[in-house]
């Protein structure tokens, strides 16, 4: 907390001009009017678009179909760069070894390319620098002695305005035109739980892998013939269907079975026992700032779960956490120990959960070993019953979590920091078991950076922290009761609409709200996607006041943001993925701000939520 993010990396801008060595050098071809036999096939497919994006498949989401402009039909392709995503749309097309094709498509935009890539001899590739109307791009090639597929692309420049392509045809000898898997049969449920459904079905041949639909909408692509969902909400129904996918496309949908998820538990991931609406503020327990001093005992009743701030560790990479008070001399009018613990029974009495939050600005926490696990888990333990607390909130800041270069798979980290917490928060849960109360406060540039920069792995020189507590929120889901994520102290973040949002208004917390409850690709890679979370879990995370954070909104824009998310009114310029009634609240830095500020972020709540 109270601390500036780093921002993301400079867009990259866009050469005016490129050189013919250049091209020659990168195997780009000049335009071509060569053209194909009379005999050929069209092996491209929906090269028009008029299937919506069949046979295509975008990075990052950055491709849809418009019905204009057109060159031809009524529709097109139009794919929007982003400052890292060139916008490239795919497919691999089955060709015939030692044959000669042609490449040809019309394409509307600045800095358009298009080309083909493992042709088994020399990849290649065509490009206008503007192309204010439709424009004919074409280009040759011949494939290697054993080549039996390769990728036919179109795409853009990073950060340039989004681009349309239409009539994308590859004229050459074909083969046996594949044709799509048989529907999948058997689909049935397994283990139901409260937010997770496991399915299975029949494998299909000739299936290469198969598309999973959930209430009507594709949800993943699974290799096997089984998968758990995730995320899910409790007590609620879904439907799935399954479809099986080869090079020439999709299968028609399965039957569909239904699932209904079970009752959420008491305290942990269900959360039950948090009213339906709640107010999570952090009280500075141990330190003194100009926000003063505040007693437990006189934090208002509004304050639903209230997280006491900070345990800190002893050194970076003991594990060992201790939990002191703030002395006489620094926090005048502080309670005794004894009062302080009557205060929490009373608050306990009245309803309301007081966690010991662990980390904060100064508090950097690295577990590199398993016996800096192990002091963590003993030490953190005595605290919680030391002051017979509800539970722990891991508000792990600056350089405690990152990754290393090699963990670019969030559903199973390699980094020793992130495992040896994630089996530590496990442990802690194990032993005060379902009421325990685990909550988290991640920076955006820890969770929904991942969107774009996941690890070092995949983007060279990306700060490794990007999305670094991905891997601990998706193991610890099932057992997480509140992601208050940190809306503020950050710099842009890219939304799910590939557009980047700041600070300063509803927009930021709409955006990045809905990526958690929408879910979104790891590091631009749509096979890799970071599953919704539930919406009792989350709690929006904003300053209570200019002073106690960059990134502070009026109580108006803050209703806004809320309008959005759980009525989807007051959504400005961006289009949510859902309606989130059931969203459990907020949080703020800080309960002792608020008070300075003659508790304006409490009486918003108060007066939003009735």
């Amino acid at each position: 907390m109270d601390r500036p993010r780093p921002r993301p990396r400079t867009r990259r801008r866009v050469l005016t001009a490129l050189t013919a060595a250049a091209l020659a050098a990168t195997g780009l071809t000049a335009l071509s009017t060569t053209t194909a036999g009379a005999a050929d096939a069209d092996l491209a497919r929906n090269g028009g678009f008029e299937s919506s994006l069949s046979g295509w498949t975008c990075s990052a989401n950055t491709g849809t179909t418009v019905n204009s402009p057109v060159r031809s039909g009524t529709s097109s392709l139009r794919a929007t760069p982003t400052a890292a995503d060139n916008a490239q749309c795919a497919q691999t097309v089955t060709v015939k070894p030692d044959s000669a094709y042609t490449l040809s498509g019309y394409v509307r935009g600045s800095y358009v390319y298009l080309g083909a890539s493992g042709t088994g001899t020399t990849d290649v590739s065509t490009w206008t620098a503007s192309a204010p109307d439709w424009q004919k791009l074409t280009t040759t090639f011949r494939t290697g002695p054993a080549t039996t597929k390769v990728t036919i692309y179109t795409h853009g420049w990073y950060g340039t305005p989004a681009y349309n392509a239409d009539d994308i045809s590859l004229l050459g000898p074909g083969t046996e035109a594949p044709v799509p898997p048989t529907a999948p049969t058997g689909l049935k449920t397994g283990a139901v739980t409260a937010t997770s459904v496991a399915l299975s079905w029949t494998a299909v041949p000739g299936a290469t892998s198969y598309a999973l639909y959930a209430n009507g909408t594709k949800s993943r692509t699974v290799t096997g013939t089984s998968t758990t969902v995730t995320g899910l909400t409790p007590a609620t129904a879904y439907s799935y269907q399954v479809a099986a996918v080869n090079d020439a496309g999709e299968s028609p949908k399965s039957a569909a079975v239904t699932a209904t998820t079970a009752q959420g538990s008491d305290g942990g991931g269900g959360s039950s026992d948090l009213p339906a609406h709640a107010l999570v503020g952090y009280l500075h327990a141990s330190f003194a700032n100009g926000a003063g001093y505040t007693r437990l005992a006189d934090v208002p009743d509004s304050w639903d779960v209230i997280d006491l701030a900070f345990g800190e560790p002893t050194s970076t990479t003991s594990g060992d956490i201790r939990f002191d008070r703030c002395p006489a001399t620094e926090c005048p009018g502080v309670e005794s120990d004894a009062d302080f613990k009557a205060a929490i029974k009373a608050k306990q009495a009245a309803g309301k959960k007081v966690l010991i939050s662990i980390g904060g600005q100064n508090g950097q926490v690295q577990l590199t070993t398993t016996a800096a696990r192990d002091t963590f888990v003993s030490s953190v333990s005595k605290i919680i019953d030391q002051y017979g607390l509800d539970g722990l909130d891991i508000d792990f800041e600056g350089h405690s979590l990152s990754l290393n270069a090699d963990d670019t798979d969030f559903k199973n980290p390699k980094t020793p920091v992130i495992v040896n917490l994630i089996s530590a928060l496990k442990t802690l849960k194990a032993k005060y078991g379902e009421k325990f109360v685990l909550s988290m406060a991640p920076e955006t540039f820890f969770v929904q950076n991942g969107y774009q920069f996941y690890g070092t792995g995949k983007w060279g020189g990306q700060d490794p922290r990007c999305g670094a507590y991905l891997p601990v929120i998706h193991a610890l889901r099932d057992d997480l009761t509140l992601l208050h994520v940190q809306d503020y102290n950050s710099g842009p973040i890219m939304g799910l609409d590939n557009q980047y949002h700041s600070m300063g208004g509803a927009d930021f917390h709409i955006a990045m709200t809905d990526m958690l409850l929408t879910g979104f690709p790891v590091a631009g890679d749509a096979n890799n996607v970071f599953p919704p979370l539930r919406p009792d879990q989350i709690a929006i995370g904003m300053p209570a006041t200019t002073n106690a954070g960059n990134g502070y909104v009026s109580p108006a824009e803050t209703n806004k943001a809320l309008n959005c998310l759980t009525k989807k009114t007051d959504c400005g310029s961006y289009t949510t993925h859902g309606t989130w009634p059931a969203l459990r609240g907020l949080m703020t830095w800080s309960v002792n701000w608020d008070r300075f500020s003659n508790w304006e972020f409490q009486k918003n709540f108060d007066a939003y939520f009735g």
